[in-house]
């Protein structure tokens, strides 16, 4: 199976740079499996949108699939209790 390739929003990028850096090392690494993976155990298709969400810790990470592209695009990433405020 070929790796998916991955891309981070800005917006995406920013939000991870608010995360403590002790949090930041396990996201990265959770985030980086989804090329080999895009759809692990747990992970959920959101209702009403085009996007998955995986949990790590008490972050979650928003993202989308393009199979035909083999695109992983890291849309939002954030705390539990903010992450689904859009």
């Amino acid at each position: 199976m070929a790796n998916y390739k991955l891309t981070i929003k800005k917006s995406a990028a920013r939000e991870l740079k608010n995360i403590p850096q002790k949090d930041v090392h396990r996201v990265v690494r959770r985030i980086q499996t989804l090329a080999d993976n895009p759809r692990p155990f747990g992970s959920e298709k959101l209702s009403g949108m085009p996007c998955h969400r995986i949990r790590q810790g008490n972050y979650r990470i928003i993202y989308s699939i393009d199979d035909t592209s083999r695109i992983v695009d890291i849309i939002k990433i954030g705390h539990r209790r903010e992450i689904y405020r859009f």
